[in-house]
């Protein structure tokens, strides 16, 4: 028997929480995709991942705006090894959320949540609504709160010099792409 999406909504009321689920009535795909829809700057994203380790247990990551996380940090936190994006099937049992759509809170199953520093530092942001044509405005400290998460900084440095001049050139992998 397939399990049933979780209802945020319910969540936030059963949690008395002053966010805000919104339908912004734009496809949403990526960061800037949403951002442009809320007409907020990237950074005001906050995109909940979660990440699977080979041994099956999971960590999620909440981050904003079009940063990159860095895998080698999160293993360092968590001792979690081989890391890798979940699968949209694995994103739902554990989170009770589509892929594209899970918020930052009110899961199916209790994981890790890493929530980077960058998130804590801002008041507010719009994250994974529950589905994906839906947001949620949520209190980073709620975040926090409510999934027991940690603050680190888990966001890759700058792309060097070089990622940048090979990325412009189509270089992957030490083989130019047609």
């Amino acid at each position: 028997m397939k399990e049933e999406p979780l209802d945020l909504a319910d969540f936030i009321l059963e949690h008395d929480l002053q966010a805000e689920i919104v339908a912004p009535g734009a496809h949403m795909p990526t960061v800037d995709a949403a951002a442009a829809a809320m007409k907020v700057a990237p950074e005001q994203i906050f995109k909940s991942i979660l990440f699977q380790a080979k041994d099956g247990r999971c960590v999620m990551v909440i981050a904003c705006g079009n940063g990159r996380v860095d895998l080698q940090r999160v293993q360092g936190i968590t001792g979690l090894h081989a890391l890798r994006l979940a699968k949209p099937d694995v994103v739902f049992a554990k989170t009770g959320y589509p892929a594209g759509g899970t918020p930052p809170v009110g899961h199916r199953e209790k994981f890790p949540v890493i929530v980077d520093t960058r998130v804590a530092a801002r008041e507010w942001g719009y994250a994974g609504g529950g589905q994906p044509a839906l947001l949620v405005k949520i209190k980073s400290a709620d975040i926090i709160r409510l999934t027991d998460g940690t603050v680190h900084d888990v966001i890759s440095d700058s792309v060097s010099p070089e990622g940048v001049r090979r990325k412009a050139e189509g270089v992957r992998g030490g083989r130019r792409q047609a």
